[in-house]
């Protein structure tokens, strides 16, 4: 599982970045993989299946099922440290942490929060929003001011 890694970002595995919700092995060497998209509407989750479905049948298992569930919905939360580490390390801010959500209706804002996104590549502590929507759905672009470099800055979810 450790070597499936994010087709839209490959710098983290699936277990890093979190859409991986459990395993099951069965007594006949079959594996049950469940796993949540980022979000509904994942243009990577095909692949994503693929690639488990594939990994682990080289590792011999005969019989791969990947469920995918939508609840609890994905959260940037569910990245792990590590996987943090390796989006600032591929010089992508990573997103801050969102914390426990409230039950009931998500409240719908017309714009953008105003994070403070410190810089990957020299650490400023504030940056520029270039676009709401980088090159993947879950990132937006940045610029940082002190080192006038671009970046992407995956959002928090």
């Amino acid at each position: 599982m450790a070597q499936v890694v994010d087709p839209e970002m490959p710098m983290l595995t699936l277990d890093d970045l979190g859409v991986v919700r459990g395993i099951e092995v069965d007594d006949e060497g079959g594996v049950t993989v469940t796993i949540t998209p980022t979000y509904s509407g994942c243009p990577a989750i095909e692949v994503m299946r693929d690639d488990l479905r594939a990994t682990l049948g080289a590792a011999g298992y005969e019989r791969v099922e990947v469920r995918t569930v939508f609840s609890p919905p994905w959260s940037t939360d569910w990245i792990s440290d590590d996987g943090l580490r390796k989006l600032a390390q591929a010089g992508i801010a990573p997103p801050g942490r969102v914390g426990p959500r409230a039950a009931g209706p998500v409240p719908l804002t017309l714009t953008a929060s105003p994070a403070a996104v410190r810089c990957p590549r020299c650490d400023a502590p504030a940056t520029d929003e270039l676009s709401r929507f980088g090159p993947t759905a879950c990132t937006a672009l940045r610029r940082c001011p002190a080192c006038r470099e671009p970046f992407e800055h995956m959002k928090e979810i």
